[in-house]
């Protein structure tokens, strides 16, 4: 993937995460250069090694990350659509984290400003996703979902 190309899958990643945020009221994010540049390095690290893992969070400080992988060419549109689609699963009236919608609930958090997207295609054609999010989100501390994860606007 070229540097033009992975501007404009860095555009449409963040492009999609902006209207499911306005959705869920939550403020539009940034992209950050210094977070792309991160995350692509942590994308390639996987492509690398074509296992999905979290980084280790010592390694990303205080970002928090979502991560896709797929066989296939994915776009940003598919990547954040998988990740949003958790959304099915969020109980709004009992908020909190679950590992089913830690996606979704760090995409539309409230407080996180900004986002870092980083996409790399292993030797077998897969390939990996990474966003970072700072500052992060899904922390678990009493009241912090009720204000940062809320329900669609119709």
């Amino acid at each position: 993937m070229g540097k033009s190309a992975s501007k404009q899958f860095s555009a449409e990643v963040l492009q999609i995460h902006n209207e499911y945020r306005r959705k869920h009221q939550a403020p539009p994010l940034k992209l950050s250069k210094k977070l792309c540049s991160q995350a692509t390095r942590y994308a390639e690290s996987l492509a690398s090694t074509r296992i999905l893992k979290h980084s280790v969070e010592s390694s990303r400080g205080s970002c928090g990350e979502n991560l896709a992988w797929a066989s296939y060419d994915q776009s940003g549109k598919d990547v954040c659509d998988r990740w949003y689609n958790e959304v099915n699963q969020y109980n709004f009236n009992r908020p909190g984290f679950t590992s089913g919608t830690g996606h979704f609930t760090a995409m539309v958090w409230k407080s996180c400003k900004k986002l870092g997207v980083g996409k790399a295609t292993a030797s077998d054609g897969s390939t990996f996703v990474v966003a970072r999010y700072t500052p992060a989100g899904n922390i678990t501390n009493q009241g912090h979902f009720e204000a940062n994860v809320l329900p669609a606007k119709s």
